[in-house]
């Protein structure tokens, strides 16, 4: 997708969350990293509309994220830092259905898809498993089955190598790797977006850095530093 931010800013009151901002992103990952307050959940809930700009604008692909609410948020999919906040009913399969289900899929063209995205990310013996049964890493794949099937072109991830120990965090970044969608990786975990073609560092409400991934850990760890 083809992200636009025109000179977007985000208030709270007198509270400057993110400061006006600029720039057009394309890439087909792009990380996001700063301190804690820096800025980075306020940029990424003004990608996917969430949270509504102050002033300026956001588009994707020329959906305005305020005027085509809708339309982007059909267009987009978000992991949370904690993914079983985001896994509501009892059982795996049931989970993975349900947006596609809410989108009119159903019968066996529904079991179809959901049966084809639990095999794309390995997890089709988690199908009857409730989650509080899964670990850390098969939570995130699960979270991350469920927003796939419903096929965004956009998918945003809050901290997904998170508390996970070697073994899952792996699986996680292989998931992210393979994905053909686009993904914005907001996390503390440098080594996960250090590959990446373009990282964004902010600081204090305002970009302070764009650039590939190595510049911009070594710009990240001057401002930590400071």
């Amino acid at each position: 997708m083809h992200i636009i931010f025109d000179k977007a800013e985000l208030r709270f009151g007198e509270r400057v969350a993110l400061h006006p901002l600029s720039l057009q992103l394309s890439e087909p990952r792009i990380g996001v990293i700063g301190l804690n307050g820096s800025g980075k959940t306020s940029f990424a809930r003004l990608v996917n509309g969430l949270a509504k700009p102050t002033n300026g604008r956001v588009t994707l692909d020329g959906m305005d994220t305020v005027a085509d609410a809708k339309a982007v948020l059909a267009a987009t999919g978000f992991i949370f830092q904690n993914p079983a906040n985001q896994i509501i009913l009892p059982l795996i399969r049931d989970d993975i259905a349900m947006g596609p289900k809410a989108r009119g899929l159903k019968g066996k063209a529904l079991d179809e898809a959901v049966e084809a995205v639990m095999d794309r990310f390995a997890i089709a013996e988690l199908a009857e498993r409730r989650p509080h049964e899964l670990s850390g890493g098969q939570l995130q794949l699960a979270a991350l089955a469920a927003v796939v099937v419903t096929e965004p072109k956009l998918i945003l991830f809050d901290e997904p190598t998170n508390q996970l120990d070697l073994k899952n965090r792996a699986l996680v970044m292989r998931a992210i790797a393979g994905l053909a969608q686009q993904a914005i990786v907001i996390s503390h975990d440098l080594d996960l977006v250090s590959g990446f073609g373009r990282v964004l560092v902010f600081h204090e409400g305002r970009l302070a850095f764009d650039g590939d991934g190595a510049e911009a850990i070594a710009r990240y760890r001057e401002l930590a530093a400071c």
